[in-house]
């Protein structure tokens, strides 16, 4: 890594000036620069139209050598604690019981492309041509607290994607009850917020009001992010819409429990937070260790809603996406769950996949009920075994008569969970997500499966890996039905069973 001694551009996606201590990263259409404190604490300073050269980026950065006070100051990763009263990015308890830690810039390095992350989805470059990183490296010299936070550009997209690595260079324990994977303040207040409600049948509902003085919070403490709320957030000119108008959207890339803040402060500035939520949340870093946070992809548009929905839509398409149908037709699928539900045999199921050859269907999709005694939703989750009654020739007998009428053959499957009146249940009580002496929470009638422990990861892999073999499944449908309680694994050290931990990560997936 570097530290700032001299004037130079480095890249065509990012300038560095590092006399004066700034960092300008720019695509086709949008600039974001941050300035390194003399303190050593990274400001924000813009994030806009594209500003195309150092006179013009000089011009917008403003003297903030005489500020001192951190409350008053637009950070890029604030602490709490030190002066700074408003929402931080992240905290930490240390042996002693202190919370107090104080991040400054340490160095910086320039990575060409997008660097993978680790046990999280994310966004990529194909080359390293098509994009550049900025990695910033603080350091709380007390604590031995090394935080890097990566910033990268795309050429060709008008987005900034962050995420930050908290490493433990000192000698003892740290606990982490806050990891954000970005904050950035605003010098106004003077926004929309758009964010995406709803529930079954009515999901991603529009919602838009004026932000007030306080906070406003987007979160999920299910165990997942759902239909509730959206891991999503934009702020809007109250003049925007979608043709028009300045637009910063925040996507968060992560399927477990998250939180997005924006407080509006008494200077009427606007402080915004994403990342994991804090709520139930915390994570024991050994000395050695370290701890990556999901990304969060923030969007630029200077042309309303409807060119940031555009942007995300071709990044995402793009470079989130994976495998073999990223850039291809997916094939034209029929399903029979509304047709059939429950109630279906062989013959049923061949008479639908026969009607839709014949109108050019590409794809069949058995959903529920194929396995176990599954003839109604209250049991048979987890015994991932053809229903004897309903394909008594097993489904390579029934996926052999599909494909003579269509080519390809689907399964549904919810892994996640299991049903108490199951054989996996009454073998393995233990294998579901439990605090012992507690009740079990039943939603759906079916408890969530214990990931944690090996065995079951195990034993899912080989159950379903089996089926999907002797069936040639092309393409899996992935339901996940509930939300996660009495979160506890009895497979794990005691300090470690339910608070030092990360939410699981479960979501709805379709591969082919």
């Amino acid at each position: 890594m570097k530290t700032m001694q001299t004037l130079g551009t480095l890249s065509n996606l990012i300038d560095v000036n590092e006399k004066e201590g700034w960092f300008h990263l720019h695509s086709k259409e949008c600039s974001y620069i941050i300035q390194i404190h003399p303190l050593g604490y990274p400001l924000h300073v813009y994030w806009g139209t594209r500003l195309h050269d150092p006179v013009e980026v000089e011009t917008i950065i403003p003297d903030f050598a005489q500020e001192t006070n951190l409350d008053k100051l637009p950070q890029e990763y604030p602490q709490y604690g030190s002066g700074d009263f408003r929402n931080p990015a992240y905290q930490v308890v240390l042996e002693d019981g202190s919370r107090i830690t104080e991040l400054r810039y340490k160095s910086y390095r320039l990575l060409k492309g997008k660097r993978p992350l680790t046990g999280s989805p994310a966004t990529y470059a194909e080359n390293d041509s098509e994009a550049m990183t900025l990695e910033l490296e603080l350091e709380d010299s007390f604590s031995g607290l090394d935080v890097v936070l990566s910033y990268t550009i795309f050429a060709e997209f008008n987005v900034i994607v962050r995420s930050a690595r908290f490493f433990n260079r000192g000698v003892k324990t740290l606990k982490l009850l806050r990891a954000h994977s970005a904050s950035l303040d605003f010098q106004s207040g003077v926004y929309d917020a758009v964010y995406l409600s709803g529930a079954w049948t009515r999901e991603a509902s529009i919602q838009r009001s004026r932000l007030n003085p306080g906070t406003l919070r987007i979160e999920s403490r299910r165990g997942m992010s759902d239909h509730q709320l959206n891991p999503f957030l934009a702020l809007v000119a109250p003049d925007a819409n979608e043709h028009y108008g300045e637009v910063y959207g925040f996507s968060f890339v992560y399927s477990g429990n998250f939180s997005i803040d924006a407080e509006v402060d008494s200077m009427n500035s606007t402080r915004v937070t994403v990342g994991i939520n804090s709520f139930d949340f915390s994570w024991r870093l050994l000395p050695g260790e370290e701890f990556q946070t999901p990304e969060v992809v923030m969007a630029y548009s200077k042309a309303g809603l409807g060119e940031m929905s555009r942007t995300y839509h071709r990044l995402y398409r793009t470079r989130l996406c994976r495998g073999a149908y990223r850039d291809r037709n997916r094939p034209i699928l029929v399903n029979n769950w509304e047709a059939t539900y429950f109630h279906f045999d062989a013959e049923k199921l061949e008479e639908i996949a026969k009607a839709g050859g014949e109108l050019g269907i590409e794809l069949f999709v058995l959903d529920d009920g194929w396995f176990g005694k599954r003839d109604d939703d209250k049991t048979s989750l987890g015994d991932w075994v053809e229903h004897s009654k309903k394909s008594p020739l097993g489904l390579q007998d029934l996926s052999r008569r599909i494909q003579q009428h269509i080519p390809q053959f689907g399964l549904w499957v919810e892994p996640e969970m299991v049903s108490p009146d199951s054989d996996l249940y009454r073998n393995h009580p233990d294998w579901c997500l439990h605090v012992e002496g507690r009740r079990r929470t039943e939603a759906r009638t079916q408890l969530v499966l214990d990931y944690s422990r090996q065995e079951v990861v195990d034993y899912i892999f080989q159950a379903l890996s089996d089926v999907f073999t002797r069936a040639q499944v092309t393409y899996v449908k992935w339901d996940m039905n509930r939300g996660l309680t009495e979160i506890g694994s009895a497979g794990r050290e005691p300090e470690r069973r339910a608070g030092d931990r990360t939410p699981v990560r479960s979501g709805i997936v379709s591969a082919a």
